[in-house]
């Protein structure tokens, strides 16, 4: 089981202790910040979605457009784009990044965000929405003729997409923790995503997860979320999440800004908020600072230690089976880089090791023996 590890740009500079600044998209900043994530070894880079914010798809296509390597993980919430031209704008987007592209497919844990843009289905309502509507973009990307489909939320008549993925498979990544949320991914998702959790409760997950997929006779992915805090001792990096606590408390009271959160219809929410409630620190690294201050809102949990400690803290998750990794910052652009610079290439180093002490993994040539 190879590691994945995926980074997140935004379109301008801005972060929990860092206030917004630029326009509001910032081309040089996207291109810059694409870059960067590339240079460091990422392997992807996710692109969010907000009510108020820039198309992602434009964004990914900037980002894609000064980079040549990194792929791409698009956020889309179903609901605001029709099945078929939502087929056909992410096909189209995989072909201008040269198979780059995957969908991280979102219902929307706010009803209140939704209703921004006019979406007043329930929560239930918009899972039951998201299945059929994975199940008219497959369609579209993989028929090689026309199609009906009436289902209760869309319809469409002898519907057919040309354009098609550039990839054999685009991959769907699907995020949500409700058991609508695990329905759903087990019928359809490559990667089921997990914001930072406890060992113990993402354990759970993924053992939910794999059930329902089994049932389809699937396998599926799994990806975790966390914003790492390093310092050249321990103590270092705990004086670093303290001040970085600081600085987001007065930050997030002074402006205003939720950055998204909270969530009062979101099951991974109130998950963050169950961790925060059994501490600030738990398991070895695991810090629930930053989550406190936003009611679990988003992918806020950091692991805190030197690269080694972090690094080990990661390889305890991908025991679980979890082998993609979405780290950012709270120095968003300069964390990529310093994550490039030791806590990547070490990850990578150690679970190399293992394969090749448990001889799945051919030692070097040097020391290969003929």
């Amino acid at each position: 089981m190879s590691v994945q590890f995926i980074g997140m740009i935004g379109h301008r500079l801005a972060s929990e202790i860092i206030p917004a600044t630029g326009p509001i998209f910032d081309k040089q900043y996207i291109a810059d910040f694409a870059k960067a994530h590339e240079n460091a070894g990422f392997d992807r880079i996710l692109v969010g979605y907000w009510s108020d914010q820039p198309d992602g798809f434009l964004v990914a296509a900037h980002a894609g457009a000064h980079t040549s390597k990194i792929n791409f993980l698009l956020a889309h919430r179903p609901g605001f784009v029709e099945p078929t031209l939502a087929a056909r704008k992410l096909a189209t987007l995989d072909n201008l990044l040269d198979g780059r592209l995957a969908v991280h497919i979102i219902s929307g844990g706010n009803d209140a965000e939704q209703r921004r843009d006019g979406d007043f289905l329930d929560k239930g309502r918009r899972y039951a929405r998201t299945e059929e509507f994975l199940q008219v973009v497959k369609k579209s990307w993989y028929s090689e003729q026309g199609y009906d489909h009436h289902g209760a939320y869309y319809q469409a008549e002898n519907a057919f997409a040309q354009i098609k993925p550039l990839q054999a498979k685009l991959p769907v990544y699907f995020g949500g923790s409700s058991d609508d949320a695990i329905r759903v991914a087990g019928k359809h998702a490559d990667v089921f995503a997990l914001w930072g959790e406890p060992l113990a409760s993402a354990a759970e997950t993924v053992h939910a997860v794999k059930a329902e997929a089994a049932r389809y006779q699937r396998d599926i992915g799994f990806s975790i979320s966390f914003r790492p805090i390093l310092g050249r001792t321990e103590d270092e990096a705990w004086q670093k999440a303290e001040a970085i606590r600081a600085r987001a408390k007065i930050q997030l009271e002074n402006s205003g800004h939720n950055f998204g959160s909270p969530k009062p219809q979101s099951v991974g929410a109130q998950r963050l908020q169950n961790a925060v409630a059994q501490g600030d620190r738990l398991d070895k690294h695991l810090w629930t600072g930053i989550a406190a201050l936003v009611g679990g809102g988003y992918n806020s949990t950091a692991l805190v230690g030197t690269p080694d400690q972090v690094s080990d803290a990661l390889l305890e998750y991908y025991d679980l089976g979890i082998e993609n990794f979405l780290i950012r910052g709270f120095d968003p652009l300069n964390d990529a880089i310093l994550y490039g610079e030791e806590l990547i290439p070490l990850t990578r180093r150690k679970i190399a090791a293992r394969k090749q002490a448990a001889g799945l993994q051919p030692l070097p040539a040097a020391h290969a023996e003929w």
